[in-house]
């Protein structure tokens, strides 16, 4: 993922829940800060189910939803250009679909109509599973105060590609970008045999591996205050959604699964999208043999 994705469109699933309404504002604030256009999409469903009076039906109440999340975003948002787009096929194809190769997808953890429960049901977990451009999946209160933070779960410099859209979405919010690499004593590691006996020169490996990849982003985002904390724990998620608490957002690599296998978010990525008290955002990065976080 060498390309700029924050240089492209910002594309939000609109279905009338207060979950995605929620989502479509952030991703309007999102468009609004990268000088982009937000796409607002609607799937009826309808494709090859539906037809005469039913389809049109559908037709003219996701018109009706494009229009009213379209309103609510320009009442806050009057700079922002709203796109609507209303596809007859299921949501998860058309996410996908409108973010082609370089959109950010944005949606509400939960849903309903055609968007039925956003990334806790099988459409959103398919468009975080599968989707080759960036996700995000609004979590958290309302009322979550801004932190001026945003957090990227990373190893090394094998992170260097999707690490360079976490510091693009700080340097944006003009936020500082905290890495956080993580490392259970109990598995093995790339670096070593883990045993017991050698913990404290695993962790100071991590580290330094961590702070080499902090090193060359501070090369490239000249002003970006970027930091970096190694963590050793059982449970890289729990650690993740307790440093959720005071971001603005939470950005993980997410392995793109090769064309025509199955694929999922993973264990860690699974857990923040049902735990994490801010934003969650999936980077795809190129798959490697190996665990994930």
């Amino acid at each position: 993922m060498n390309h700029d994705t924050t240089r492209a469109p910002v594309i939000a699933g609109v279905d009338g829940s207060p979950r995605a309404g929620a989502a479509a504002l952030w991703a309007a604030a999102e468009a609004y800060r990268r000088r982009q256009p937000l796409h607002l999409v609607h799937a009826t469903g309808t494709e090859g189910r539906a037809a005469g009076e039913i389809a049109e039906r559908a037709r003219a109440v996701g018109h009706e939803l494009l229009a009213r999340a379209a309103g609510t975003v320009a009442g806050r948002f009057p700079d922002v250009t709203v796109v609507r787009r209303l596809a007859p096929g299921d949501a998860v194809r058309a996410l996908r679909d409108e973010a082609g190769a370089e959109g950010t997808v944005v949606v509400g953890h939960r849903g309903r109509g055609g968007f039925g429960e956003l990334l806790l049901g099988s459409v959103g977990l398919g468009v975080a599973s599968h989707a080759e451009v960036p996700v995000v999946v609004v979590r958290g209160e309302r009322d979550h105060a801004a932190t001026g933070v945003v957090v990227a779960c990373v190893r090394d410099e094998r992170d260097h590609a999707w690490a360079r859209h976490a510091a693009r979405e700080a340097e944006l919010r003009r936020a500082a970008l905290r890495l956080v690499t993580v490392w259970n004593p109990l598995l093995p590691t790339e670096y070593a045999p883990t045993t017991l006996d050698d913990v404290d020169g695993i962790a100071r490996q991590r580290l330094r591996a961590a702070q080499g990849l902090a090193d060359a982003i501070r090369g490239e985002f000249a002003g970006l205050t970027v930091t970096v904390e190694a963590e050793g724990g059982h449970s890289t998620a729990g650690l993740l959604v307790r440093a959720s608490r005071e971001a603005d957002l939470v950005a993980v690599g997410a392995h793109r699964p090769p064309a025509g296998t199955g694929g999922g978010t993973g264990p860690v990525v699974h857990a923040l999208l049902h735990h994490a008290h801010c934003p969650v955002e999936i980077v795809p990065r190129e798959p490697r043999a190996g665990r994930e976080h």
